[in-house]
Parts: structure tokens; sequence; C-alpha cells
């Protein structure tokens, strides 16, 4: 499969996973506390890719491994409890907005930290979609409410996420997708999720009720797919496109979210509608030259 084809698969089936995030999260607080869903959310993701860790230890990027710490944290452990803390107190129309400014921070981050070059026209398109983005936000019939703290954390997520992107794709773009999740839940991150979780008082709270088994369902969904199997993707992403196109996944994200509530029952506004077809007008323009080079 040549790469451009390759690269529109995997942001298609990306925002699927990463759209339905937003129920999964939502869902996981029913039952535990944002602290234990973002603990959890990470450590599962490391226990299902150990083996593959244990397997490939010898490939670990030890000469890169300040950059592999990095990435970890900004993309795989701070947010993870950002937004679940966020989503206490803000609606998922305002978080999926918030979410979707990340490849306006790709584009800083990138400029600032990294020297990467970006075309007026994948500015153009980037913010295009971000137009249908706040349509999409703000066209439903219960409309949002601005909280500015939760507000801030998705911000300081949204920026996380920006760093982690764009330094696996300076720094690590010599070690496979698989690999590179495996090492970094595994390995990074699962010591960090497991002392987390025990701080949480899971460990000595948690029993084997009906209640617990469900939300620990939800939660695992979320691991599984939303974390561990949606970050070797994005890193396939990244190897196969640039920082922001992989980033624009964020802007197809609330489409998703969309779906999930006509699925549910609600009725697809007009605005929202609107907004969906600026999104993808966005995305068609930002594809005619979507490469940032250093």
């Amino acid at each position: 499969m040549n790469a451009d084809k390759e690269k529109w698969i995997l942001l298609i089936v990306l925002s699927i996973i990463w759209g339905s995030s937003f129920i999964l999260i939502k869902k996981s607080l029913e039952h535990f506390s944002p602290y234990q869903v973002g603990a959890l959310r990470v450590l599962i993701a490391g226990i299902i890719l150990m083996p593959i860790a244990v397997s490939k230890y010898r490939l670990f990027p030890k000469k890169h491994l300040k950059w592999l710490i990095l990435a970890a944290f900004t993309g795989n452990f701070i947010p993870m409890f950002l937004f679940p803390i966020a989503e206490t107190e803000i609606s998922s129309s305002i978080a999926g907005i918030i979410n979707s400014m990340m490849p306006i921070f790709v584009i800083i981050v990138g400029a600032l930290v990294w020297k990467f070059e970006t075309t007026k026209r994948q500015m153009t398109g980037v913010f295009i979609s971000f137009t249908g983005v706040c349509l999409l936000a703000f066209g439903g019939d219960e409309g949002g409410q601005f909280k500015l703290l939760p507000i801030l954390l998705l911000l300081l997520a949204t920026l996380c996420y920006a760093v982690s992107t764009t330094t696996v794709k300076s720094k690590l773009m010599d070690v496979s997708s698989t690999v590179l999740s495996a090492f970094v839940f595994s390995y990074v991150l699962f010591l960090p999720s497991l002392i987390s979780l025990v701080l949480t008082g899971f460990v000595s709270e948690f029993s084997f009720t009906k209640e617990n088994m469900i939300g620990l369902g939800f939660v695992s969904l979320l691991s599984i797919f939303g974390t561990g199997l949606a970050m070797m993707m994005n890193y396939r992403l990244l190897k196969v496109s640039t920082p922001l196109f992989a980033s624009t996944v964020t802007l197809l994200m609330p489409i998703v979210a969309i779906i999930w509530g006509v699925l549910d029952g609600e009725k697809l506004t007009t605005l929202q509608f609107a907004g969906t077809s600026i999104i993808i007008a966005g995305l068609i323009f930002l594809r005619a030259k979507a490469g940032i080079k250093k």
C-alpha cells in the first residue's frame, strides 16, 4: 500500500477510535474517579504491551532515552489524567473543540522548537477545518458552558500532545511503531501509572462488584483500543505523513462524537451538518500539500 493511501486510512480509523474515547471516558467516570481512570488507562495498556516490550528489549533506544521519556509523559501520561479531570466539569462538545486545536499547537511547537516549515496552504486548511469544529461544538440544542479551569487543563493536554507528536517525528522515527508503543507504556510509564493508581486508593477500595466490573470493562476498552492500539497507529501515521497531517485526526474526532449522539437518539442540527462539511473541505484543501519539511 502506498504511503498516501495508508495515511488516509490510518487517519480515518484513528478518528473513529479516538472519537469514541469521549463516551468511554464518560462511562468510566460513572464508576471511578478521574485519577483512577487516567492511571488505569495507562497501566492496562502497559500490561497488554508487556510481552512485546520484553521480547524486543534489545531494540530499546538508549541513545534517545530522554526523547522517549519526553514523548511518553507528554503524549501518554499527563493528558490521560487531564481529560477525565476536565470532563467532570465540562461538556464533551467543549472538550472536543479544545482538543481539535492540536494542529495549531503542532504548527507553533514545530516552528519554535524543531524549526519545521509550514506552508500557507497547510495553515489555511487547518483553520478551515477548525471553523467546522466550532460549528459542530456549538451547533447542538443544548450548547456548552465555559469554565476556565477545565478549559485550561484541556489546552495543556492538547499542547502536550503536540509536544509528543513533534518529538516522535523528529527523534524517534528509527523505532518501529509497535515497539515504540510497547516501550512507552511497559517500560517508561508502567511504574508511574501503578504508583498513581495506588495513591488514588483504588487497590484498597476496589471490590469485584458488578458495577466495578462494568466500569473496568469501559476503562479496558478505552485503554486497549483508545490508548494501546491507537498509539501504535498514530506512530505509524507519523512515519508515513507529517506531524501536522497526523494532528488533523483531532478535527475529525468531533464528527465521530456527533454520530455516537445520533445513534443514541440525538438529532443532527443544521449547524452540525454544516460543520461536518467544512471540516471535510478543510482536509481536502490540506491534502494537496500536506508535507512539512525541516
